[in-house]
């Protein structure tokens, strides 16, 4: 998710005071609201995540790997590994990007709407708090919590939903398994999470990534 154009995940990746609305957001279902309680982790929090970007302007994805974590609060780091080396750690408002043999650069996150949707749903989901998910996003849920299930998140915040037009999580019993972020003007960024990462195909394409990520583990 944070590849190509102006750094993205941190798909997907606000500290909270950017997506309000002026009224009070719809009470996500009480389903919806025991699953993400349910994918709550102690952080420190690491997952190995595989990455997919289908851009409109190119015939193959762009593929990354690395680790991303959840180091506590509002701070998210996103390591690329291959094929470069490259990390991005997002520490409140703050967003630094450490190339390798190059100075460190430093940008604020409201420069970067899709790093911010990144932050509030990575954020929400491992430390399991729905009401901080639902501040952000209208959320839709599909499944059961102790077999496959969606979560369709889409931004409440007109100005993050001109870059970012929505997020569907794909995970199975308490484990997040796949993020698609799909992009306002048609791009879009499937990750594939944890142990499904080790599987992404040489040369992926949407169909393929769709099928693992609605396989059973």
């Amino acid at each position: 998710m944070i590849s190509g154009k102006t750094p993205l995940l941190l798909g997907l990746l606000l500290p909270l005071c950017a997506s309000t609305s002026a009224s009070e957001p719809a009470t996500a279902s009480s389903s919806a609201q025991a699953l993400i309680a349910s994918l709550a982790r102690p952080a420190p929090a690491h997952t190995a995540f595989a990455e997919a970007r289908f851009l409109q302007m190119l015939e193959q994805p762009l593929v990354v790997s690395g680790e991303l974590s959840w180091l506590g609060d509002d701070e998210l780091q996103r390591r690329v590994d291959r094929p470069h080396a490259e990390t991005f750690t997002i520490a409140g408002d703050q967003v630094t990007q450490q190339r390798e043999s190059k100075s460190p650069r430093h940008f604020s996150l409201k420069r970067a709407p899709q790093l911010q949707v990144l932050l509030d749903s990575f954020v929400a989901l491992l430390s399991g708090n729905p009401a901080r998910l639902q501040q952000a996003f209208e959320i839709r849920h599909e499944g059961t919590a102790a077999g496959a299930w969606t979560l369709a998140l889409t931004p409440r915040d007109a100005k993050v939903a001109k870059t970012v037009a929505s997020i569907r999580i794909d995970g199975y019993a308490n484990e997040s398994r796949c993020m698609h972020m799909q992009e306002a003007d048609g791009d879009l960024a499937v990750d594939l999470l944890g142990p499904l990462a080790a599987k992404m195909p040489a040369q992926p394409t949407r169909e393929a990534l769709q099928a693992l990520c609605q396989s059973v583990p």
